[in-house]
C-alpha cells in the first residue's frame, strides 16, 4: 500500500511539474527571451547591427577629430559602466572613467583611432549589442612623442536615451611579434 501511495504522489508531482513548465514556456518565462521582451526579427537585428556599426564609426571619427575628451559622450553614464585594459580593471565605474579621461586629455596632444575591417557586432536585444574589433591607435603626447599600438577591443554597446554608448569595454594590446627560430 505504501508503494502505491508513493508512486501516485510521484506521478502527481511529475504531472504538476510538466503542466507548470508548459505554462511558463508558453508565456516566455522558461525560454531565452524574457517575458515582455520581443525577439529580434531578422530586420530589427540587421538594423541594430547597422546602428552599432555607425556608432563605432562615430567613435573613431570623434576621438580622432576631438581627442580623448570625446570619450565622454561615447561611454555610458551609468553606475554599471566599467572598463578593463590588459586584463586589469582600470575604471571600475563611470566616475573613475571621467577622471581618467581628464588626465589623459591633459597628457595627449593628438590621438587617432581606427577600427579594423574585422569589426563584429552581435545584436542581443534592441538595446544591447556586443562589439569586437581589432584596432590601431597613434597618439602624440604634449612633448611630441608618438606611440603606436594595435590590439583587440570588446565591449557591450547599449542604446540609452536614443543613442548608443559603450556600457563596458576591454582593450588588449597585441604582443610584439617574436622573431622566427
Amino acid at each position: 500500500m505504501r508503494i502505491a501511495r508513493w508512486v501516485t504522489m510521484v506521478c502527481a508531482t511529475l504531472l504538476m511539474a510538466g503542466i507548470l513548465l508548459g505554462l511558463l514556456t508558453s508565456r516566455g518565462l522558461g525560454s531565452d527571451v524574457p517575458a515582455g521582451r520581443p525577439q529580434l526579427t531578422v530586420a530589427r537585428k540587421a538594423a541594430v547591427e547597422q546602428e552599432v556599426r555607425q556608432f563605432c564609426t562615430a567613435v573613431s571619427r570623434d576621438i580622432t577629430q576631438q581627442g580623448p575628451a570625446a570619450w565622454e559622450k561615447h561611454l555610458g553614464d551609468d553606475p554599471a559602466f566599467f572598463m578593463a585594459n590588459e586584463g586589469k580593471l582600470v575604471f571600475p565605474n563611470r566616475k573613475a572613467a571621467t577622471q581618467g579621461i581628464t588626465e589623459f586629455t591633459q597628457a595627449i596632444q593628438r590621438i587617432e583611432l581606427k577600427w579594423g575591417d574585422d569589426l563584429r557586432v552581435d545584436p542581443l536585444t534592441p538595446e544591447f549589442a556586443v562589439v569586437g574589433s581589432s584596432w590601431h591607435e597613434v597618439w602624440v603626447d604634449k612633448e611630441g612623442h608618438h606611440t603606436t599600438e594595435d590590439g583587440f577591443f570588446t565591449g557591450l554597446a547599449q542604446r540609452h536615451n536614443g543613442k548608443w554608448q559603450f556600457r563596458n569595454a576591454h582593450w588588449s594590446v597585441a604582443a610584439p611579434a617574436t622573431g622566427a627560430k
